[in-house]
């Protein structure tokens, strides 16, 4: 009698292993710019709630920093504003190390609508000198709102989990 593999069985490779998942889980650490009020906090970002958001203060740059538990290579961004306080233009640092004081690097740039609806942003591959990174800057640069305030309704962010050597 032969044994099967079963679907909790991790010692051969899959070929799901490469198939981007959701980064952001519960090990995950956001931390915001701002926040108008506790109503409307970090915590919103990731709840998967339509009826939740995070509304910073005025002001610009906003920003939201994400910190993961074990190196990742993000694949694509999602994000869901409220139509007339979108970040319209939103720059993307990334740093390797969990380095002190913090090193960012510029890795790319992404033009949000400025609609209600779910937009994914694919990113380019990281730079060959940088393959994996541990925490993640939306900068948000310019916002719909007159004031600079930015709302959203739901963060995402799918990719690969690095191999740790």
């Amino acid at each position: 009698m032969s044994a099967s593999a079963g679907p909790n069985d991790t010692a051969k490779m899959s070929s799901t292993e490469f198939i981007p998942r959701a980064l952001i889980d519960e090990t995950t650490r956001i931390k915001v710019s701002s926040t108008l009020d506790k109503t409307v906090g970090k915590k919103n970002l990731t709840d998967r709630s339509a009826e939740t958001c995070w509304t910073s203060t005025q002001g610009l740059p906003q920003s939201i920093q994400v910190a993961f538990e074990s190196p990742v290579i993000p694949t694509a961004i999602s994000l869901t504003f409220q139509g007339g306080f979108a970040g319209i233009r939103c720059a993307i640092h990334v740093q390797a190390g969990k380095s002190s004081p913090a090193v960012w690097n510029l890795w790319t740039n992404i033009y949000p609508e400025d609609v209600n609806r779910r937009q994914t942003f694919e990113l380019p591959p990281l730079p060959s000198s940088q393959p994996s990174i541990s925490q993640l800057k939306l900068v948000f640069e310019e916002s719909s709102d007159l004031f600079g305030r930015i709302t959203i309704y739901d963060l995402a962010i799918d990719g690969l989990r690095a191999k740790v050597e």
